[in-house]
């Protein structure tokens, strides 16, 4: 399938980000990515490319950037910008980047799929607790922590995945650094609790970031063989009727 993949910049297209999208006419099922704590790396661009292909308007916001982080690479700014933004900043511009996904005239907005690694797996919890009209989430090892709520971080993950309504796809390795495995049981709970569709996948051997090419902790082999899943998800909710 042709597809255009392309830069969005603020000054262009009112929001800073990569964009891809099929070549067709019509309205195409959504797909915003969360980037990780690096940032926009170039693998989103890569995967953007190849949800397209099979039919996707797939939106990357930089997520940094429309904080007023300035530059195209921030792989060591992570845990600076996270210390001087709390959720709310967060989930005020990943909620503008939904809006422009959903508007634009070749997006069916009553499709729409968030994917978040990492940093942007941990949002995406909230994100979709709070916009009920997502028909679809992917979690790639969701950097969680069994830690009390804050300022900065006022709802924890534990009580808002419980509020998801949509299907939701978790992919979490035995190895992560970052989310023990007692705190991925506890969200695996408080996913259960909520009644909504979930497919969880943990693999013994994976590692925090193993999807990132940029992530110390990355597993290729890993990434190709949860690839195939995360897409045949995405197909399978997107593409079916939309619900009543």
């Amino acid at each position: 399938m042709s597809i255009t993949a392309r830069k969005l910049t603020q000054e262009a297209d009112g929001i800073p980000g990569w964009i891809a999208h099929p070549n067709a006419p019509g309205r195409h099922p959504g797909v915003m990515m969360l980037h990780h704590a690096p940032g926009l790396t170039g693998d989103y661009k890569i995967n953007a490319s190849l949800l397209a292909q099979l039919g996707f308007t797939v939106l990357v916001p930089g997520v940094y950037n429309m904080l007023g982080v300035a530059g195209d690479h921030h792989l060591t700014q992570g845990a600076e910008i996270q210390a001087k933004h709390g959720d709310a900043d967060f989930l005020r511009v990943i909620g503008t980047a939904w809006r422009y996904l959903a508007a634009r005239p070749d997006t069916d907005a009553d499709r729409t799929a968030v994917i978040g690694h990492c940093l942007g797996g941990r949002l995406g919890i909230p994100f979709a607790a709070d916009n009920p009209q997502l028909r679809a989430l992917v979690l790639y090892y969701a950097s969680i922590r069994d830690e009390p709520v804050s300022p900065m971080r006022p709802r924890h993950s534990f009580d808002t995945a419980k509020l998801i309504k949509c299907p939701t796809l978790v992919l979490y390795g035995g190895c992560d650094r970052l989310t023990s495995n007692k705190t991925q049981l506890q969200l695996w709970q408080s996913f259960i609790a909520g009644g909504a569709p979930l497919e969880w996948h943990f693999f013994a051997h994976g590692n925090h970031g193993f999807a990132g090419p940029d992530s110390v902790g990355f597993q290729p082999e890993l990434a190709q063989l949860v690839w195939p899943m995360v897409t045949e998800f995405l197909q399978r909710i997107l593409c079916a009727p939309a619900r009543a």
